[in-house]
């Protein structure tokens, strides 16, 4: 007889792989998703809160206080697939509109607890995401339809940017000075004159005082000093802003050494570098300018140079500063010297030195480029500096879409409850199972409202069903009044939201949330083997 040999499991993978299959697969994708949701869902609305977050550094480096979804979410480390994908569309949100980082996370998981939940009573995940689509379609229809376009009447539409700015800016750390910072959003955007070129608008961050000494100032600030002996204040100037190596020219050819047989040999060479160091001076000064602004550092010799042919002279200028002061000022960044015809200058009506707080830095005023602003932002401490810094940003971010695309939503969850009413009545004609996944999106969307109302301390179960019943009664510009805890008409608060935020929030959720849904295994790769370092060759 033959003897049965016992079957051994066929490995297939590397040593150290790894895999998840079906239910254990969607249920990793899911917790990681969801909990990414939850520990950011409380800093959504005008009352959200804060979150301190300590640098891997310890005590060394400075802790951030910030409620911006995005920057909390780029500050942790995650390690499920599922989160990380969360974490990349909060930032790509940032990078697209500049605002609602947290509403795109926060509804993308709240459309995973719904599949959760589908999916626990056996609906297959293509049912779903079939439904959701027809839902998404819905809901984008919906929000189009309640959009309100003043883009024509510039007193409406500078009404409209107002309420954008005092809407994004309510939920952050400039929510007491809203409407004196929404001012200064508002009137740094219109300088643009429709252009949307943000570069244009200079953000300086300058510590002391307190936030309501923040000012916008027109022309470009540079935070450097001009060089000693040099004139202080330059009418009409004529600037060449050039990346050029003007320390000593030394022999920089990695281990090259220079022997000599004698100490005026050593003069000899110091006298050679200096000769070459003025005659790149003079071919500077051909090019007829009154002010160099170099990226790379002026050593003395040569700033005694310019000193003597009146020239001011800015050393050290950071690459940031390089670049928008090209743009503002209408020049190009040079590296040689050789054609000065070839070579375009910036211009500028006035350079002088200002104070601002204890400092002194450059102003540049009357620039080639008009639309060129900056900010100047005061606060006590570096914290309350890079939270005022980034609210700021995402109001520019948000209010340069709005000049683009001029449409506008009513915000205070009035928008998602819009849409969920909308989604809801699809359900009711749509036969079969993808019905329960489109009452599942509606349900998902009126979670925003809630998390806003629980955020704030009031009852969201009571004000949520009041908000939905007044929708249902026709009042579409009804929501939530955050400061009474009541429901509002949201014209009169003036709470709105511009429409790109609000359509790119929907859509990015839901790809998000699809794309996830659809994984029914991970696979992990087996990490790349260490080889033994055996030495040089």
């Amino acid at each position: 007889m033959m003897s049965l040999q016992p079957l051994r499991p066929v490995q297939i993978m590397k040593d150290q792989a790894g895999e998840e299959r079906g239910e254990a697969a969607r249920m990793s994708t899911f917790v990681g998703a969801i909990a990414i949701g939850d520990l950011i869902k409380s800093t959504l609305g005008p009352k959200g809160m804060d979150k301190i977050l300590l640098p891997v550094g310890g005590r060394t480096e400075t802790p951030q206080v910030t409620n911006d979804g995005a920057t909390i979410l780029r500050s942790i480390g995650v390690d499920n697939p599922a989160a990380k994908i969360l974490v990349e569309l909060s930032k790509v949100q940032d990078d697209e509109v500049g605002d609602g980082t947290t509403s795109v996370t926060v509804l993308a998981s709240e459309l995973l607890k719904e599949a959760e939940t589908l999916i626990s009573c056996k609906m297959h995940p293509q049912t779903i995401i079939a439904g959701w689509r027809k839902a998404v379609d819905c809901a984008r229809q919906a929000l189009v339809g309640a959009a309100v376009d003043h883009g024509s009447d510039p007193v409406k539409f500078r009404a409209d940017l107002m309420n954008i700015a005092r809407t994004t800016l309510g939920s952050k750390l400039l929510n007491e000075n809203k409407d004196y910072f929404s001012n200064l959003a508002v009137d740094a955007i219109l300088r643009l004159k429709g252009s949307g070129n943000l570069n244009a608008i200079q953000i300086m961050k300058k510590l002391g005082g307190n936030m309501s000494d923040s000012y916008l100032d027109e022309g470009f600030l540079l935070d450097k000093k001009i060089g000693v002996n040099q004139p202080k204040r330059i009418e009409n100037a004529r600037i060449l802003i050039a990346n050029t190596s003007m320390d000593a020219d030394k022999i920089k050819v990695f281990g090259a050494r220079v022997r000599v047989d004698s100490v005026a040999k050593v003069a000899e060479l110091e006298m050679a570098e200096k000769q070459k160091m003025k005659e790149k001076v003079e071919l500077i000064l051909k090019h007829d300018i009154n002010c160099f602004i170099n990226r790379q550092l002026i050593y003395n010799y040569p700033e005694q140079l310019f000193s003597d042919a009146g020239i001011m002279a800015i050393e050290h200028a950071d690459f940031e500063g390089v670049e928008r002061l090209a743009l503002v000022t209408g020049g190009e960044i040079v590296s040689t010297f050789g054609k000065p015809e070839l070579v375009k200058l910036g211009t500028c009506g006035l350079i002088e030195e200002v104070m601002i707080g204890e400092d002194k830095l450059i102003k540049f005023s009357k620039c080639a480029l008009g639309e060129a602003c900056t900010i100047v932002l005061r606060g006590a401490t570096q914290q309350i500096l890079d939270e005022s810094d980034r609210s700021i940003h995402d109001a520019l971010c948000v209010l340069g879409q709005t000049v683009k695309e001029t449409r506008t939503v009513y915000g205070g969850g009035c928008s998602e409850m819009l849409m969920a009413k909308a989604v809801d009545e699809l359900a009711a004609k749509v036969a079969g199972k993808e019905a329960i996944a489109i009452e599942s999106f509606a349900r998902a969307l009126r979670m925003i409202p809630t998390i806003i109302a629980d955020n704030g301390g009031w009852d969201s179960a009571e004000l949520i069903s009041q908000l939905r019943a007044t929708h249902n009664e026709g009042k579409t510009t009804a929501g939530l009044d955050m400061q009474n805890g009541t429901v509002g008409d949201m014209i009169k608060l003036g709470v709105t939201e511009s429409f790109q935020v609000k359509r790119q929030v929907l859509v990015s959720a839901t790809e998000a949330a699809e794309m996830i849904l659809r994984v029914d295994d991970i696979v992990r790769s087996a990490p790349r083997q260490r080889r033994p370092d055996h030495g040089p060759c």
